[in-house]
């Protein structure tokens, strides 16, 4: 097992990628904190699932985008684990509209989750992996991020935020042996897209992108972010990894 006795934190943590990556993590046996801001049952069922694996699970409810929550969720972590080695910072959510169309609140609250919610959780857990030397921060970003989307003005760009914070704070806490990096997932095809009235037509387009014609699963993002968490990955630092099928290259 790659994270044996690790103890890992991981936000948006109930449905699709989220859960594909606490499950993982569990799988590689570490411990598993779940967040998530709406879907209770859902957590609940991902923790009695890592729990029947044998490992610790917790599931606490919480809103990313707040300051004060993130640091009582990291503060609960220490209280049940004892240690916090792994922070993934999943969390997020997209309000689309053009930019000319779009208001002040779709901006804000998009900026609020998928950057703020970021800096949150680092905030919080940075202090804790300066002082023990040891911890890995995996950011979930997207393809979207590097190349934009139309439509997704406040989406793409709180994406490639979350690159360059994750560039900057790899750059802040190398010197005390903690790995700092990002994912950017392409297409995947959670609940959210199978549900989806449109699903066909998203899925089409894509694959006329994606070089292995084939839609990504949340598993497969999940085992780049268990490697990134392992030591493995030790000497890389910084890095935005791509799991997107060489659809954006």
């Amino acid at each position: 097992m790659l994270l044996k006795d690790r103890n890992a934190l991981v936000t948006g943590s109930s449905r699709g990628i989220g859960a594909a990556i606490a499950r993982m993590l569990a799988k590689e046996g570490a411990n598993v904190c779940l967040v998530d801001r709406k879907h209770e049952a859902e957590a609940f069922d991902i923790q009695n699932e890592i729990q029947n694996m044998g490992r610790k699970a917790i599931a606490i409810k919480a809103d990313t985008a707040s300051f004060a929550e993130a640091a009582q969720v990291v503060r609960s972590v220490l209280k049940s684990f004892g240690r916090l080695d792994i922070l993934v910072n999943n969390a997020g959510m997209n309000w689309d509209g053009v930019s000319w169309k779009m208001s002040e609140e779709q901006w804000d609250r998009v900026m609020e989750v998928n950057l703020k919610g970021y800096f949150n959780f680092t905030r919080h857990t940075a202090p804790l992996f300066k002082e023990q030397k040891y911890g890995k921060i995996i950011n979930i970003t997207s393809i979207n991020g590097l190349r934009g989307k139309f439509g997704q003005t406040n989406y793409s760009a709180s994406k490639a935020g979350i690159i360059g914070y994750t560039k900057a704070v790899a750059r802040e806490l190398g010197a005390f042996g903690v790995n700092v990096n990002a994912v950017a997932p392409g297409l995947i095809e959670t609940r959210m897209l199978k549900e989806s009235e449109a699903r066909e037509k998203i899925i089409g387009l894509a694959l006329a992108e994606i070089v292995m014609k084939r839609v990504g699963v949340p598993e497969d993002v999940a085992n780049v972010v268990a490697f990134l968490a392992s030591e493995k990955a030790r000497h890389i630092t910084g890095e935005v990894i791509k799991v997107d099928g060489g659809q954006y290259i």
